[in-house]
């Protein structure tokens, strides 16, 4: 008779746990399971994930991806829970947008909570930063523990010399951002001082290098000379030092001193590095100095690369196939092989350009840009010789497996596999230029969540702060402070920066090349050189390979010839196209300035009938030039043509603007195929690891 409400019972209770165990599965399958959220990620999406996600870590990472997007910071309130770093992102967001407000109190509130439960977060820099108005002491640990942060570089530029501290903020500028706003006068300053509280001589070391790096080698020699009274004058003894100051004085055209002073390295610290990177500083002209090399010690010469092709050179490329052969790997001697190439092409000995392009079987490919040109020319040269298969195969190769631009154009079009070019037609509109999202793969694991939550800022602000700026990081990671300074606007120093990796990095895998190419060719500006683009019938992609080349999408920037703006126009030249009285402001405006100087070269594809060579070097050279040149080999071989033009500027011009240009019409070619596994493994396993740890943060 209680047999039945007791197996009731049991059904009840066992139904219940079948339910629970059920649901905490199924919560386990989602935290697991769960696919990391990134900037692709829909407005939708977004919403959905933070509105219903059983992960608390889900939902925060989803406010912060919609406030990345959107600029909307509600979402963001009670999403400072745990101890997981974005906690404090939220923190930091939260009273950014307080004081954005005008709610100041509130806002400090938030800070001291900020510092208070994150103290070694990088954004707990931003709470030090605000709060030490009211507290100095916070300032000097802002200084003392997050020394490259930006908001630590904000407070050194902001920081007048005192009895107290000295010149502490010029000094921290010169060692951990030289580069900053500001800093240049700030340092300056230090080095000119020769009161009581002057720089100690050690300080100067700093100041000094500093100096340097910012190009003033005359300023960084006298900042070290200038002592306090009564002190004697002496020369650095960090061989670091001397390099940075010699290398500015040769770049400045101090060439009696800086060679001195490299000499003097070398001679002081034979068997320190710096004095292999004095050699090649010294090895650097075309037509180097017999009597500079020889005064170099033969220990340093017989480990310098630079100076055996330096001797190559006086002695009009004899002993090039020794030289070769024994540093194949070195990059002057890949500028020297390069040289040699390049004289025998232009003298049509194509046997002797073949001997010198042939590298071993064994060895290892030379970075992209430059294998490029070493294939097309070795091509070329077979080709000349009658070997028209092999030329062909090697061609083929270059199209097949390295990333479009200037040689990769003149392979396609040696095979006949080239579109027509035609630089007076206007692009075709597109609904998105831009790829999908892309992992960073910073070594930094937080940044990497920065950057896939859309947190730019905090990303590069994170990993700013996590580096010593005077170490060279690895390749990989120049790669992703690259795609950083691209990320928050940094386009100058970027764009510079990617160029000179793509010049050295020969062992990057298929996934660092493709985001090497595609952030070498950002869409900056598109704004305003589309309309310009198309109000002149031109490819957009013309006015982003000029724009890229002329000022590196930096529309402040004037040249030392007095050219303004995005795209470069000389005043004259600017009111000349406009008809008009106009101030260099009103040139410097981009909009102005690309209307400008897409009109000028409408002109000069009209006046060359659409002939891209004679076009792109007139906008460097002027067309006055450019018509005095020969037409030679114009039609028949352009590229020797090129190679034939007479200003070293121009020719490197030319072929840049043209390498821009096809590398934007192939921005999303593909060229190599990676194996996604590693990364998107990799990636997906980090992520759930953060969210389980998230989650438990949020259950404790």
């Amino acid at each position: 008779m209680n047999a039945g409400p007791r197996l009731g019972t049991l059904l009840l209770l066992g139904t219940t746990a079948l339910s629970g165990f059920a649901a905490w599965g199924g919560q386990r399958l989602l935290v697991n399971g769960h696919q990391p959220l990134t900037p692709d990620q829909s407005a939708a999406q977004l919403w959905t994930t933070y509105r219903w996600a059983i992960d608390p870590q889900q939902r925060r990472e989803a406010a912060l991806l919609m406030a990345a997007q959107t600029g909307s910071f509600d979402a963001l309130q009670s999403q400072a829970w745990g101890t997981n770093p974005l906690g404090a992102v939220a923190l930091e967001q939260e009273a950014e947008t307080a004081t954005r407000r005008g709610d100041q109190s509130h806002a400090r509130e938030l800070w001291h909570d900020l510092l208070q439960r994150f103290p070694h977060a990088a954004a707990s820099a931003s709470a030090r930063h605000v709060l030490g108005d009211q507290n100095p002491a916070l300032h000097q640990d802002l200084l003392k523990q997050q020394p490259s942060h930006p908001a630590a570089l904000s407070v050194a530029a902001s920081m007048d010399p005192t009895p107290t501290i000295g010149f502490q903020g010029a000094i921290h500028l010169a060692r951990w951002g030289a580069r900053w706003p500001g800093a240049f006068k700030r340092i300056s300053q230090a080095c000119n001082d020769t009161s009581s509280i002057a720089p100690a001589t050690k300080d100067r070391d700093v100041l000094a290098r500093g100096l340097a790096s910012l190009g003033d080698g005359p300023g960084a020699l006298e900042c070290l000379q200038r002592q306090q009274p009564g002190s004697t004058p002496q020369r650095s003894s960090e061989p670091s030092t001397q390099l940075a100051i010699g290398q500015a004085l040769l770049r400045g055209g101090h060439t009696e001193e800086g060679t001195e002073l490299l000499l003097s390295l070398t001679r002081d610290h034979p068997q320190s590095s710096a004095s292999i990177e004095a050699a090649r500083l010294l090895s650097e002209p075309l037509r180097p100095s017999r009597e500079v090399l020889d005064a170099i010690p033969v220990s340093v010469q017989k480990r310098s690369a630079a100076l055996a092709a330096a001797r190559v050179r006086l002695a009009n490329g004899e002993g090039a196939g020794e030289v070769l052969q024994r540093w194949p790997d070195d990059p002057d001697v890949w500028q020297l092989q390069w040289d040699l190439a390049r004289e025998a092409l232009l003298s049509e000995n194509w046997d002797r350009a073949k001997t010198i392009l042939t590298r071993e079987p064994s060895s290892q490919a030379l970075p992209d840009p430059l294998e490029t040109r070493r294939l097309y020319w070795l091509g070329w040269s077979e080709a000349q010789l009658g070997d028209q298969d092999r030329s062909r195969a090697i061609w083929q190769l270059l199209t097949s497996q390295f990333p479009p631009g200037y040689y990769h154009w003149l392979a396609s079009e040696a095979l006949g596999d080239a579109e027509p070019l035609n630089l007076t037609k206007a692009s075709m509109p597109s609904p998105s230029q831009e790829m999908s999202w892309a992992p960073l793969n910073s070594a930094q694991s937080f940044v990497n969540t920065l950057w896939r939550l859309g947190l730019k800022r905090q990303a590069w602000e994170t990993w700013r702060s996590g580096i010593d700026p005077s170490t060279p990081q690895p390749k990989p990671e120049q790669l992703v402070e690259g795609r950083l300074r691209l990320a928050v606007g940094d386009s100058w120093m970027a764009l510079d920066q990617l160029r000179w990796l793509n010049l050295r990095w020969r062992s990057a895998n298929c996934r660092e090349r493709i985001d090497l190419q595609h952030s070498q060719h950002p869409r900056i500006f598109e704004e305003v050189l589309r309309p310009a683009a198309n109000s002149q019938k031109l490819p957009l992609e013309l006015l982003f390979a000029i724009s890229k080349q002329e000022s590196r999408f930096a529309s402040g920037v004037t040249s030392t010839a007095g050219a303004i703006g995005l795209m470069q126009l000389m005043p004259a030249t600017a009111r000349e196209l406009a008809g008009a009285p106009l101030t260099e402001d009103k040139i410097r405006e981009p909009k102005q300035n690309a209307e400008l100087g897409a009109a000028y070269l409408r002109q000069l594809l009209q006046q060359w009938r659409g002939d891209p060579f004679r076009s792109i070097a007139s906008y460097n050279a002027g067309p006055g030039a450019v018509g005095s040149w020969s037409t030679q080999d114009l039609n028949d071989a352009p590229a020797l043509w090129v190679e034939r033009i007479p200003y070293p500027e121009t020719r490197y011009y030319t072929k840049k603007v043209l390498d821009n240009l096809f590398g934007y019409l192939g921005r999303d070619k593909v060229f190599c195929k990676p194996t996604l596994g590693g990364v998107g493994q990799q990636m997906t396993q980090t992520n759930a690891r953060e969210h389980n740890e998230g989650h438990q943060e949020h259950r404790r």
